[in-house]
This record gives C-alpha cells, structure tokens and sequence, in this order.
C-alpha cells in the first residue's frame, strides 16, 4: 500500500472525484471542506419542508457506454439500475399566444418547428441536422488530452467525423447572430431562451444534443443527494472529510507544495495538494498571484469576452395539478435585475421529482441571469439595500408567473430567494458564478493541464480547469488529477 498523503482543498463534485481516485490508486486522501455538507454547488436546501434544487437541470453522462458514464459509476453517483426522470422535452418557448418545445425526439421537434413556421423549413433542417451531428460530441473522460497517443486521436476522429462541420459553422457566431437566421420571431427567441444570447451557438446545440442522445437524464432524488452518494463512496474507501475547515494557504518550500494552513493556524503535511476550488480563489487566496496561468489573466481582464454567468432565482410551492412542460419560458413585462432589464423568464416545474412534492404541492423555480455588471450592482448593495431588492424582486417575479399562468395566482406559497451573492459566500464563487467563464465567440476555450509553472507536486481540479465548466469538467477533473500524479511516479493511470 502505498502510504503518500493527499490533502484535497474542497468537497464539491471535483474534490470528492479526486478523492476517490486517490483512494482506489493506493494515496492516503483528506478533503478540507468549508461547508458543513458535501457537494459544493451540487446541492439542494430545504425550506418550510420542501427541497429546493440548486443544480442538476440534466446530467451529461448518464449514458451507459459513454467514458463519462463509467466516470459517474466509479465515484458512486449512478449505478445501472439508477431511476431517471420522465421527462421527453428539453423546454418549450412561448411567444405572442404560440409556442414550439425542442422534444428529445428530434423528428418530432423537426414536425414541431416547420408547423409553426414552414418559411424557416430550410434552416429547421440544417438546425436539426447540426443537432445530430453534435450527438457525437462527447466528453472524453478517459485520461487527460496530453496522454492521448496516435490511437486516440484517430479513434475520436472516427467518432466525431461530422462535429468539426458543426464547429465550422456555429463556432464562432453567437446565440444571437444565429437567431437572426430565422424569420419567425417564436424560433428568435426560442435560439436564445435557454443560453444567454451571447454564448457561441455550438454550446446550445451540443446542449441539446446531450437531451436529444439520452445522456442527459435527471436522477431522482436530486442534486444533494447525488454529491452524498459520492461522499458515501469516498468514506467507504477510507477517505478522510473535514467539515467546517477553512484553509487559507497553501504552503510552499522552496518551489514544493508542502501542505495546508488552515484558518486556525494548524499546518497539514501532504505528498501531494489538490486545490478544487474556484480560480479567483486558488489565485488571490490560497496562492500568491504571480502562479496564475496567462490564459486566467486574459480572461479575468476581459469580462465581455469571458463572462461569469450567475443567477437571481426564486422558488415557489404550488399545487400538483399545476401540470405543464417542465421548463417554459415566457414572455413578461420588463424587469430589472441586477443592473439588467429583461423582457423573457422561464418556469420550470419539478413534479417530476417525489422529492420535490409534498402534501399535494410541488416546487416551482426561476433563474434570471446575471452576469458580471448584474453582481456588482447586487455587490454595491448594502445589507438593508439587498433584502428591500430581494423582496421586490420576489413581488414582480409572483405577479409575473400569474400573469401567464392565471390559475396559480393567490396560490403561490414563497418558499426562497437567492442571488449571486449567495453563490459567492457559500462556495466561494467568483462573481457568483455557477459555472466556468462563457464560452463566447471573442474568447479562447480555457484548457488547463493541471499543472502551475514553477510549482511542484500541486494539481488543479475542478471546474474552472475546462471551459465552460459544469459538473461533467469537475467530475473527470478529479480523475485527471490522480492520473497527473500516477504519471509523475511512473505508475499506471489506469484507475
């Protein structure tokens, strides 16, 4: 048994990964986690008996075959006999008293969207052809890019042969330029309901292919449930989790990581450091800045090009019998939110889910998003200012969702809101974001090796590895890591 220690800096999705890979390769694992649960932003809350859901609006990887899937049997989070949610559409938009829903059945949405606009017939096909090349857009999850060898490149040559077609075309125009190629005003906005419209077009396609393929199922019992599988799994190996531990640095002796200090003082020796934290964090916190990799600093100093996307979201109980498509997005009355006006919101409904219904009623959600100028206006908010806002916020949003559906007006039961803010002092969160920097058509796809120059023995996970980020990036970012480390030690990285 091989006895080298490693200190793993967070608990969420991409260190609780680490942490079992380190396990099953024969390391001695601690997570040093500052929450009192597990699971970072994969989480839910409960709120006068009901759960609320903070992540999980489909999970990339629940296809059995596929690399990712065996990455999520391997940390325990699915197994083969795991029940998904019945759920056969990725959203429906409405507009001006229509509406078009993007089905998992493609030939059905293809039907769907010449019906209700036979003069965008040409542009439908194409849309759904690109959908279907985009299948073939799946995360590699086998081991990190700069193993590959020959045979892999030309075993995902095969695989992806039609994708470089859709990056050829919708790789570098936005949501909102390719809206503009159809002539139905429902398809414009339905282009840009889901993504914010500055996106690159191929993230909604490869999205939505995701649905469309079958590896983009919801598990039951939702997203907390899901990272206290994973935490099940590493204990079960022996690992070791910390709760209610704060590190503050990481502690270097002569260019070598040597350990943690943590907020009390206390110093940890470790072999090996993974921080699986987020970047701002890692760079201006635990380590001194002048480690961060170049392509951080651009994107950091260019938030138009790189945004951080965060949300003000609302959460509501209403009756069961409050039965539509599970995510709509509607029209509404202009709201301001952040320092953004906004003229589009959606209703998701999670009756799909019993853990979300309770005594006849069901949980019911909204996200509006934000982005960097949207935090800094909530930023620059004092306490009283903050929750004067969120109460006002919650009243229009109400009256909002009761303008387009009647029936749920005077019945609506608040439950929670929760902003960028919330993100930012729970998890740290830079900006409040929930995912990675955007992928935009004017910035470059962050790639990171794992590795910061002139730092021994200290591996990255976590989601800001990979742009856009996501659970997919952190869940294979914690076996990168490991793999990093076998690698180093001339050992297998077959785990």
């Amino acid at each position: 048994m091989n006895n080298e220690k490693i200190i793993i800096i967070g608990g969420g999705v991409a260190g609780l990964s680490a942490g079992i890979y380190a396990l099953l390769s024969g390391f001695e694992a601690v997570i040093y986690e500052k929450n009192s649960i597990p699971g970072g932003e994969c989480i839910g809350w409960n709120r006068k008996g009901y759960h609320i859901d903070n992540c999980i609006h489909w999970l990339t990887g629940t296809k059995k075959g596929t690399e990712l899937y065996d990455v999520w049997k391997t940390v325990g989070a699915l197994s083969d006999d795991t029940e998904y949610a019945k759920i056969d559409s990725f959203y429906t938009s409405t507009y001006e008293g229509k509406s078009v829903t993007l089905w998992n059945d493609l030939e059905r949405t293809r039907r769907e969207l010449i019906a209700v606009s036979p003069e965008d017939r040409e542009e439908i096909e194409k849309f759904i052809q690109a959908v279907e090349y985009s299948k073939q857009c799946l995360f590699p999850a086998g081991k990190p890019m700069e193993m590959w060898g020959i045979k892999d490149y030309i075993e995902m040559g095969k695989n992806m042969a039609d994708f470089p077609k859709v990056m050829k075309e919708y790789g570098k125009i936005s949501l909102e330029e390719y809206s503009q190629r159809f002539k139905s005003p429902l398809l414009q906005k339905m282009m840009c309901d889901y993504l914010p419209k500055s996106y690159a077009a191929y993230s909604f396609l490869v999205s939505y292919a995701t649905m469309a393929d079958g590896n983009g199922n919801i598990p039951l019992g939702a997203s907390l449930q899901l990272s206290l599988k994973m935490e099940k799994r590493f204990k079960e190996l022996g690992g070791k989790i910390c709760y209610n531990a704060n590190v503050s640095e990481i502690c270097i002796e002569k260019k070598t990581v040597t350990g943690v200090k943590l907020i009390d003082g206390t110093f940890d020796k470790a072999d090996y450091v993974i921080p699986a934290v987020d970047a701002d964090v890692l760079f201006r916190r635990f380590l001194p800045e002048k480690y961060m990799p170049k392509e951080f600093k651009v994107a950091y100093d260019a938030p138009e090009d790189y945004p951080a996307t965060s949300g003000f979201q609302v959460a509501f109980a209403v009756d069961e019998s409050f039965v539509h498509l599970e995510t709509v997005f509607i029209d509404i009355e202009k709201l301001h939110v952040g320092s953004s006006d906004f003229d589009r919101m959606y209703v998701k409904a999670y009756g799909y889910d019993p853990i979300f219904v309770k005594d006849g009623k069901q949980v019911i959600q909204t996200c509006i998003t934000q982005t960097d100028s949207d935090y800094s206006a909530w930023k620059n908010m004092n306490p009283d200012e903050y929750r004067a806002e969120k109460e006002r916020l919650v009243r229009e949003v109400e009256e909002r969702i009761a303008k387009a559906f009647p029936e749920l007006r005077g019945n609506m039961e608040f439950l929670d809101a929760w902003t960028p803010l919330t993100y930012e002092r729970y998890c740290n969160a830079y900006h409040g974001s929930y995912m990675s920097f955007v992928t935009t058509p004017a910035g470059k796809q962050i790639k990171s090796k794992g590795r910061l120059k002139g730092l021994k023995n200290l591996y990255l996970a976590g989601q800001w590895v990979n742009s856009p980020g996501g659970l997919p990036v952190a869940v294979a970012s914690g076996k990168f890591a490991i793999q990093r480390i076998l690698k180093s030690e001339k050992r297998s990285i077959n785990i």
